[in-house]
C-alpha cells in the first residue's frame, strides 16, 4: 500500500533521548570532532556518535591498523584518542557549532578507568555539554582486570563497567559484541545501569600475511566490520528485542542503505548506526536516511515507530 506525498514521521525515542530520526554515526568512523563536516550536514542525522575516549590521551596499535576483507574491512586501531577533557575542550565545541547532537562514547582498561571517565564528564560545565544526549559505554575492548578479554564476554564484568559509570549524568547506552551468551550480557547490562543497547560491535578476526607468515595487522588481530556482519547483527538485535523488548536498542553493523536501516528496525532496533560505509563514501549517514525516509513514504509508513519489531508480529 502507498499514500504517495506524505511525509513519514521519522522521529525517535532511545529510552529518554528524543532524536529527529533514526540515523547516527558508528562510533570510530568519523573521528572525534567535525571531520566530515564537508561531507555532512552534522544537524541533519539523528545524532553523532564520536570515537570512543578513555579519561586519558592513547596512542593506539602499531601499524598497519586497516586492511579490507570480504564485503567490509578489519580494523586494529586501538582506540587511539585525546582523552575525554581534551575532547571536551577542543573537540566538542566544534561538533556543538556543527549542530550536531553528540553521543560520547567512552572506555576504559579497568573499571577504575571507566569510573574515572564517568567523573570527568559529570564535571563538565554544563552549557558545554548541552549538546551531548548520551553516553554509549564501549564494554566491547580489552579487561585488563580479566587476562585480556574484553568486558562483554561476560555478563558480571558488563554488569559491573556499567555501574562503574553510573554517575556520569547522562543516558547510558551499552555497546556490546555479539560473543557469549548475549541474552545473559544485555540483560546484565541494563542490571548495571544501561538504558539502552547498541547491537553489535565489530566480530574478531584475522588476516595474515602469507609472505611474512605473521598477521598482517601491527596489533595482530582486529575488529571486522562491514556488509559481511550485517545478518550477524540483524539476528543479534532480533533476539535481544525478542527477550528484552522493552529495552531500546540501536542496531549497527552493514548498514549502508535505507534498506539495511528498515531490516534492522524490523528486527527490533529503534535507532541504527552507519559506520563502516562511511570509509567508502562518507555521505553515507545521509544517503541511508533519504533512502529510509523513502522507503517509508513509498510503503505507506506513517511513523517510524512502525517498523521497531515488525519482524516479531
Amino acid at each position: 500500500m502507498k499514500r504517495g506525498g506524505q511525509k513519514p514521521d521519522l522521529e525517535t525515542a532511545i529510552g529518554s533521548v528524543r532524536l529527529p530520526n533514526p540515523v547516527m554515526t558508528a562510533s570510530g568512523t568519523v573521528g572525534h570532532g567535525a571531520e566530515l563536516a564537508r561531507y555532512l550536514d552534522y544537524g541533519e542525522l539523528g545524532a553523532v556518535v564520536v570515537k570512543s575516549l578513555a579519561p586519558f590521551e592513547w596512542a593506539g596499535n602499531p601499524p598497519p591498523r586497516v586492511h579490507p576483507v570480504s564485503a567490509g574491512m578489519i580494523n586494529s586501531v586501538g582506540l587511539q584518542g585525546p582523552g575525554l577533557s581534551r575532547w571536551l575542550a577542543e573537540e566538542l565545541p566544534v561538533l556543538t557549532a556543527a549542530g550536531a547532537r553528540v553521543v560520547v562514547s567512552i572506555w576504559g582498561r579497568s573499571l577504575d578507568d571507566y569510573a574515572a571517565a564517568s567523573k570527568v564528564l559529570a564535571a563538565a560545565d554544563s552549557s558545554a555539554m548541552e549538546a551531548v544526549v548520551a553516553v554509549e559505554v564501549n564494554v566491547s575492548c580489552p579487561n585488563l582486570e580479566d587476562r585480556g578479554r574484553m568486558f562483554s564476554h561476560s555478563a558480571a564484568t558488563t554488569e559491573a563497567a556499567m555501574a562503574a559509570t553510573a554517575n556520569c549524568g547522562l543516558p547510558r547506552w551499552a555497546k556490546l559484541s555479539a560473543t557469549g551468551d548475549l541474552i545473559d550480557i544485555a540483560t546484565a547490562a541494563v542490571e548495571g545501569g544501561a538504558s539502552a543497547l547498541t547491537l553489535i560491535n565489530t566480530l574478531l578476526g584475522m588476516v595474515i600475511d602469507t609472505d611474512a607468515r605473521k598477521p598482517l595487522l601491527g596489533g595482530g588481530g582486529g575488529g571486522v566490520s562491514g556488509r559481511a556482519i550485517g545478518p550477524v547483527a540483524v539476528r543479534s538485535v532480533y533476539d535481544v528485542h525478542a527477550a528484552l523488548p522493552d529495552v531500546p536498542i540501536i542496531g549497527v553493523g552493514g548498514i549502508a542503505s535505507g534498506a539495511d536501516a528498515v531490516e534492522m528496525m524490523m528486527a527490533g532496533a529503534c535507532a541504527v548506526q552507519v559506520g563502516t560505509a562511511t570509509f567508502a563514501d562518507p555521505r553515507s549517514p545521509a544517503k541511508v536516511l533519504r533512502e529510509l525516509e523513502r522507503w517509508c513514504a513509498s510503503h505507506g509508513v506513517n511513523r517510524i515507530d512502525e517498523l521497531i519489531g515488525a519482524a516479531h508480529e
